[in-house]
Order: C-alpha cells, then structure tokens, then sequence
C-alpha cells in the first residue's frame, strides 16, 4: 500500500538514482519476471524504443490475446491496459500510470450511454476500442479505426447500428460506407484541434508534401488530406508512398517510427489551433521511462477489474478479433 501510493504520487520516480540505466533495468525485468511490454505509437520516443511490440489499437489487442507473458506491462492509456486485461485475465497487467485516460473514452459515461442504448433497442453497438470496459460490456461488437469500416459493412444492410462514441470516425465510415448510423456525440481532444488554416499554409510551404490524416480528425481536416487511415495505415502510407515529405494529422508521438522507417523522408506534424508546433497526448505522455520502470519492479499499479463486466466486455472484443482474423487484417 505504501508503494502505491508513492508510486501514485510520484515519489518514487524522483528516487530513482540517476546514474540507473533504465534500458538495462527494464530488459533485466522482462527477463526475471516473464514480462512483455506493450506500447502504443503515441508513446514517448524511449518508451517505444524499449517496448517488444508497438502498435495501434487493433495490433496491441491482438499482441495480447496470445501472450504468453505472466505480466503485460502496458504502455498507453487505461482503456489500452482495460482490453488487456479482458483479454487476459488471468495475467498481470500494470501500466506506468493510472492516470493515463482518455478524453474519447471519457466523453461516453456507462449511465448516460445506457439511458441512450435503452431508447434505440433494434439497434446493434458498434462501439470504438476507445471506451471504458463498461462502455464494451453493454457493446455488440468493438472495432478499432483499422477494421470499423469492414465491420459495419459485415453486418446486413437492414440493420440499424449505434456508432459509439467516436463521432468522426463514426461520420467517416458512414460516408466510405454508405450506411446510416445513429453516432453518439463523443471526440478525442487531440484529433478535435488540428487547424484546417495552418495546415493549407503548410500546404502552400510545402506544396509536393501529402496529408495523410487520421479519420478521428474533424471532416474539415480529413477534406484536406490526401491519405486516410489508422495509425497502423499512415506509418504504411510513409513507408510505400512515394512522397518525400508528410504532413501528418494524428498525435506527434507517430512520427518517431515513421522517422525511424524512412530516414530519408521529411516528416512535419500537422499544428494545433493553438501556439504549439505539434498535437500531443497529454495521457500519452504521462507515461514516462522511469515510470515504466517502476511498476515492473514494483508490479503497481495493477489494473483491477470487475470479473462480471470484464466477461461481458470480452464478447464483443472477441467477435472483433474474429472478424478481424476472417478478413485477414
């Protein structure tokens, strides 16, 4: 209990000596406890550089679901460590910070969200990886922004589907799609604020550069973009485009593997609405290196969850992992 709570309060991560070579510590404990670290693009640089596997949303659930790890160190954000451990549960999963949320996520509460679902009772949830367990446990299927159009297009066309809770994406598929969906009215913070004005600029600066944009950005953006995709889809967009300069749309912390990949290319981070240069997470980047390293050693914090609502979460994740295996993604 002492150990949490310096932990949740940083304490710890002040203590550390700083002369300990945290890469070494880190691979130390992988080794000494069957430990696998999972991290999301959107992670700092020296996160990503120590993780075993990185991924978007689809690629880490799936990474998870065949561990054979005893602990899944989880380097992103609590729903991230959430579909981890609904996955597997009979693993330990601890992640840097417990504080690591998600502003998407937050905006679908499980008692308004339901109050919702009630009224549309002939409709199917579909409902976006970024949502809390409680919000997967009242879901039909989940999907992520890498198989959300092949999943709504697998269901018959008659039948009537609640999109929650991303409404971009959501409006996105249904115009790739051609189906109509009833969309809660949810967002994330870091795709709702790129500036259509700054991006045209760099456009004009840049005039042979492509934008390549992720459908969780508002449709004045994406109307600007060359590329659209996941954030699996963009990194695969840099590497086989034949553009040498990207303009990309989705949170900065992307542009180290597409740096890392394409060394040669010129990578610039499509600005905010606001006086920064780039878009980041401020979830993301509450994980830090030190913090990774403190919760292998000190197993914590551990993520905790409700066996009755994680089995019913579970259901839809499978269906999507089915799906998503069926159709070769």
């Amino acid at each position: 209990m002492i150990q949490s709570e310096l932990l949740k309060n940083g304490f710890l991560e002040k203590a550390i000596e700083p002369s300990l070579d945290l890469f070494a510590e880190i691979k130390r404990l992988k080794q000494e406890k069957n430990a696998i670290v999972l991290a999301h693009y959107y992670q700092n640089a020296d996160i990503q550089d120590v993780a075993d596997y990185i991924g978007d949303s689809l690629g880490l659930a799936q990474q998870a679901a065949k561990t054979k790890a005893d602990m899944i160190v989880f380097a992103g954000v609590h729903f991230m460590a959430e579909t981890a451990k609904i996955l597997c549960p009979d693993k330990k999963v601890v992640l840097p910070d417990l504080n690591a949320g998600c502003s998407l996520a937050d905006s679908c509460t499980p008692d308004r969200f339901a109050a919702f679902k009630a009224q549309h009772p002939e409709h199917m949830v579909i409902s976006y990886i970024n949502c809390t367990a409680e919000i997967k446990a009242m879901t039909d299927i989940v999907c992520t922004s890498s198989n959300a159009a092949q999943i709504v297009q697998s269901l018959p066309k008659d039948q009537k589907i609640i999109f929650a809770p991303d409404k971009n994406l959501g409006r996105y598929i249904m115009q790739t799609s051609g189906r109509e969906m009833l969309l809660w009215d949810g967002s994330c913070m870091v795709h709702e604020i790129f500036s259509k004005q700054k991006i045209v600029q760099l456009k004009l600066r840049y005039p042979d550069a492509e934008v390549i944009a992720h459908p969780e950005c508002e449709e004045a953006v994406l109307e600007l973009a060359d590329f659209i995709g996941s954030t699996s889809a963009l990194l695969k967009r840099t590497k086989q485009g034949k553009a040498s300069t990207f303009i990309v749309a989705t949170e900065s912390g992307i542009l180290h593997q597409m740096i890392q990949a394409s060394p040669e290319k010129t990578f610039i981070p499509a600005p905010p609405d606001n006086q920064c240069a780039c878009n980041d997470c401020p979830h993301m980047k509450l994980n830090t290196l030190e913090k990774v390293y403190l919760c292998m050693e000190y197993e914590l914090p551990e993520l905790i969850l409700d066996e009755q609502i994680r089995k019913k979460a579970e259901v839809p994740i499978r269906r999507m992992l089915d799906i998503s295996a069926s159709l070769g993604l």
